[in-house]
């Protein structure tokens, strides 16, 4: 049986150092392989190109296949490292598509360097007389299934890696849900959760490192479909992330980990992490 171990417990963590959204400089991932759900997204995309650019082989996760070949030929035709890509619907994913992934991984690259849960499901928004009981299952099954079936199943080829990050991306409507955002804000809560009870389980796992990022309004389709009347314009592009999502792939050292970093004040030069574990 597997008991809850003693901790002690140490003083209040100050916010750490992060990049400056300005002028950071990207970290070098040559020789990393990095694993981008979501790759196709408003958010992962950016992300798995900026990867890619900087020497990884990046594998990229979608639920549709054109999208995930456009992108491929992208990352090609601009001479990086050939990247993978791996189709998967996650409201139907199964244990042993996980699993299947896993050892895909370790017989084709022999490592896991890093892990980037972008992938989400808005479903519908309303009261709760108005939601659909199988849609909210789809919904957990994409939104906190999915990220616990594939992090548990990479962990063996996570920690083997000398430094290995996992990001989950969470939301402010999951932080402090609000009425009518329904199954979304619900499973975004959940798997804020899973990131706190991970960066707990890894706190003495020195080459292991879990942080959750909240993007806040940024211009993505997902924002386009919550707010449609909102002026687009004035939201930060996805793009502008890509240094804090590289810096917690690469550039953070284990003492800053199992962090929550608010993008929105971040990217206003303003303090915005505090610990995931309190």
């Amino acid at each position: 049986m597997i008991r809850a171990r003693a901790r002690h417990r140490l003083p209040a963590r100050l916010p750490v150092p992060l990049p400056d959204p300005a002028l950071a400089t990207l970290p070098d991932l040559a020789g990393r392989v990095v694993v981008v759900t979501g790759a196709t997204g408003g958010l992962g995309a950016p992300i798995a190109r900026a990867c890619a650019e900087r020497g990884a082989t990046v594998v990229l996760h979608g639920r549709t296949v054109g999208k995930l070949e456009a992108l491929y030929d992208e990352i090609v035709a601009a001479g990086h490292a050939e990247p993978i890509i791996l189709p998967l619907d996650f409201a139907k994913a199964e244990a042993s598509d996980f699993g299947n992934i896993a050892s895909a991984l370790e017989s084709q690259l022999k490592r896991v360097d890093g892990l980037v849960h972008t992938a989400a499901m808005l479903g519908s928004l309303g009261p709760l007389e108005h939601q659909s009981y199988d849609a909210w299952l789809s919904l957990l099954r994409v939104n906190v299934a999915a990220p616990m079936g594939l992090t548990r199943a990479l962990v063996p080829l996570l920690s083997k890696a000398p430094d290995a990050s996992v990001t989950f991306t969470l939301d402010d409507r999951g932080l402090a849900p609000r009425a009518y955002w329904g199954g979304y804000g619900v499973t975004k809560a959940g798997v804020a959760a899973l990131a706190r009870e991970l960066a707990d389980e890894w706190e003495s796992r020195a080459n292991l490192r879990v942080n959750a990022v909240v993007p806040g309004p940024i211009r993505s389709p997902m924002r386009g479909r919550t707010h449609p009347g909102e002026d687009r314009t004035r939201l930060p592009e996805p793009s502008s992330l890509v240094p804090l999502y590289l810096h917690l792939l690469a550039g953070q050292p284990k003492a800053e980990s199992a962090m929550l970093i608010e993008a929105r004040p971040w990217l206003a030069g303003s303090p915005a992490s505090s610990p995931l574990v309190a």
